[in-house]
């Protein structure tokens, strides 16, 4: 631990004399790991850098190291720095204190027939204190929503055999009554499969981990999930 204090002190000069926040983006995704791991010590951390007062949270630190992770699938490097900067206004703007209460309180239904793919998504809103099942079908899905209700439903569109699995899910629940906010997390966000979505009665239709964070969010103002 002394050791990485050291470091991390130096890490704190070398902010105050970069510009900010974009060096915080760069610094912060390369301390990664290690950086959740110090502030999972720390009630709250407060900074003074540049003349500028951050009071950054550990569940807002480790949200932000979750988007950041997500977002790096896929991007050049350029797109990753776009994107952590992204990821910082949005959790610095959006995770506020009504939030994390709300949080404490979510369960979310995450459909996907790889749930290994959407790891440090999970990771970034779990660090909120949100709660998440997993099902790897519309069927176990289903049976699974008969049980329970959800503040939320995240679900990607192609399982086999079905390729639209994602809406044959959503209509379902919406024929049945269940108006549950529902997300469709897959590999498209053409206006076209995120105009369907709206149409189908989805939040939306995202294949960026950012855009997922804010439409969770937006379920979380909506009030618990309707039977």
């Amino acid at each position: 631990m002394d050791e990485f204090v050291k470091v991390f002190d130096e890490v704190i000069k070398l902010i105050s004399i970069l510009v900010w926040p974009s060096a915080t983006v760069f610094l912060l995704l390369w301390l990664g790991p290690s950086l959740v791991n110090f502030l999972s010590t720390l009630a709250e951390l407060s900074l003074k850098v540049a003349g500028v007062d951050v009071s950054m949270k550990k569940a807002q630190a480790a949200t932000f190291i979750g988007m950041a992770e997500a977002s790096k699938q896929n991007q050049t490097p350029e797109e990753n720095v776009s994107s952590a900067n992204t990821a910082i206004n949005i959790v610095s703007e959006a995770v506020t204190p009504r939030i994390l209460r709300r949080a404490q309180r979510t369960s979310v239904l995450w459909v996907d027939d790889n749930p290994d793919n959407n790891v440090y998504e999970r990771k970034s809103l779990e660090a909120l204190g949100i709660s998440f099942d997993l099902s790897l079908s519309t069927e176990d899905a289903l049976d699974k929503l008969k049980r329970r209700s959800y503040d939320a439903i995240i679900s990607d569109m192609g399982r086999p055999p079905d390729p639209k699995a994602g809406y044959t899910l959503l209509d379902r629940l919406r024929k049945a009554g269940d108006q549950t906010p529902f997300i469709i997390y897959a590999g498209s966000r053409s206006p076209e499969h995120r105009a369907e979505a709206r149409r189908r009665g989805a939040i939306g239709c995202t294949n960026r981990a950012n855009e997922l964070f804010e439409m969770v969010l937006s379920a979380l103002g909506r009030g618990p999930a309707m039977a």
